[in-house]
């Protein structure tokens, strides 16, 4: 029954959606069986053709040093960033998520759970929701427009199936209906879950709520960003120091599925594109200087080989692989962010420095100061571009804040001599549904 599943979600292709899967093979009927559904690792797989256009990294070598053509064309944003009718894993992978999810749920529906399976059954239907809504909102990231919510009830969404039967064909919908899928979805599956989960590679009502305070802060409602991300925190709130470390090591983060992380949340990572893996891949020796000398990060994020080769090697995963999913950091710096926006400097500068001391050596960290919101306001997106470095976040970060001119900026790359550039709010910002699936349902392309 799962290779058949593994097969039947193989592909998004006009071919396989046009198949009829006969529903009793595809439809499990025991709680382990759709548990077994829920621990594929599809699930902790996210996009990162994104992280590839954000300015993160750069690549010091030429165009023709990336593997795939989508990789070169995504760096330098070029409209047709596919160059044809590829599978393209970032679109494909969170719809694999969305159909397995649905197959789960579908099936719970018909389910009967005894009294003893309760708590089982309400975790894996919480689970089932927690992975539809993250693959959406994954989508919504790089497949349509920054969420503004004076256009977002005609700004186009993406299709959204609640259902496991693939001849059914929803339209793109509006990008309100998409958020308002993906918050019920997330706010349910927060009633369901535990607080926190054994494995974290599982969801957990801890990663429901610190999900639901990213997704508000894509939509700029920072006072329900606030709130999430208090609500996560209050669950758990531990950070690692940087000072029990060993910046030295070729990967000083420990594990993210292992208690020692103290910090993940959730865990997932980037799709691997050979632009990660590229000795040409580098980070801007701008970003690099942002770091001062006693900021521990600087030596366990980075590795400086001299002569502006400065390569990454902080991922939350604790090995090559970069970490894609949720971590304590980003809700310390989420929740530090709304408070400066409502006003509240000094708790914001609280929160923000209540993270740093973690990041400085021992006895050199001098708390943050700031003269006014506004000052504050920019000191936590400072840190946040420095703290979280290659999560697939910066993408999202670019598309919100470009849409306040304070903190628009313009993208540049130079590449075997030719300048490229990306200014705020371009249409670019908007990656395009890959042709194959246009061809099959008919469905309008974005813009570009």
């Amino acid at each position: 029954m799962l290779l058949i599943l593994a097969c039947t979600a193989s592909s998004c292709s006009k071919e396989y959606l046009e198949k009829k899967p006969d529903k009793a093979l595809l439809i499990p009927t025991k709680l382990e069986d759709f548990q077994y559904l829920l621990d594929n690792q599809l699930f902790n797989k996210f996009p990162a053709l994104n992280q590839i256009a954000s300015d993160d990294l750069q690549n010091t070598g030429t165009l023709n040093d990336l593997a795939a053509s989508y990789e070169r064309t995504t760096y330098i944003w070029q409209a047709d960033m596919y160059g044809g009718p590829f599978v393209i894993l970032d679109w494909e992978g969170p719809y694999q998520q969305v159909f397995y999810a649905n197959i789960i749920l579908d099936g719970l529906a018909k389910f009967k759970a005894t009294a003893p399976q309760e708590e089982e059954y309400k975790r894996i239907q919480g689970s089932a929701l927690f992975f539809r809504a993250s693959a959406l909102f994954l989508l919504a990231q790089n497949f349509t427009k920054p969420y503004d919510a004076a256009t977002a009830s005609i700004d186009p969404g993406v299709p959204v199936s609640l259902v496991s039967d693939v001849n059914q064909r929803p339209g793109r919908g509006t990008l309100a209906g998409l958020y308002e899928q993906i918050i019920h979805d997330l706010e349910e599956s927060s009633s369901l879950l535990p607080d926190v989960s054994f494995y974290k590679s599982r969801p957990s009502r801890h990663a429901a709520m610190g999900i639901l305070a990213r997704v508000y802060l894509s939509m700029q409602e920072y006072a329900k960003a606030g709130f999430y991300s208090k609500a996560c925190l209050d669950i758990k709130s531990a950070l690692i120091d940087y000072n029990t470390l060993n910046a030295a090591a070729v990967n000083p983060l420990p594990q993210a599925l292992t208690d020692k992380n103290a910090e993940g949340i959730f865990y997932a990572t980037l799709n691997s594109f050979s632009y990660f893996n590229s000795a040409l891949t580098t980070v801007d020796p701008q970003l690099y200087q942002l770091y001062a000398t006693n900021d521990l990060r600087k030596t366990v994020y980075f590795s400086n080989k001299g002569s502006g080769l400065i390569n990454f090697k902080g991922s939350y995963n604790g090995n090559r692989d970069l970490f894609g999913g949720l971590a304590t950091d980003e809700i310390y710096l989420i929740r530090a962010e709304c408070l400066a926006r409502a006003g509240n400097s000094t708790e914001a500068l609280s929160v923000l420095n209540s993270l740093l001391i973690k990041r400085w050596k021992s006895g050199t960290f001098v708390p943050l100061l700031a003269s006014n919101p506004d000052e504050t306001l920019k000191l936590i997106l400072t840190e946040r571009r420095k703290e979280l470095i290659c999560r697939g976040l910066r993408w999202s970060d670019l598309r919100r804040l470009n849409m306040d001119p304070k903190f628009a900026v313009s993208l540049s790359r130079v590449n075997n001599g030719i300048t490229y550039t990306l200014e705020p709010n371009n249409p670019r910002y908007v990656f395009p549904i890959p042709e194959n699936e246009i061809q099959g349902s008919g469905i309008e392309q974005n813009l570009r």
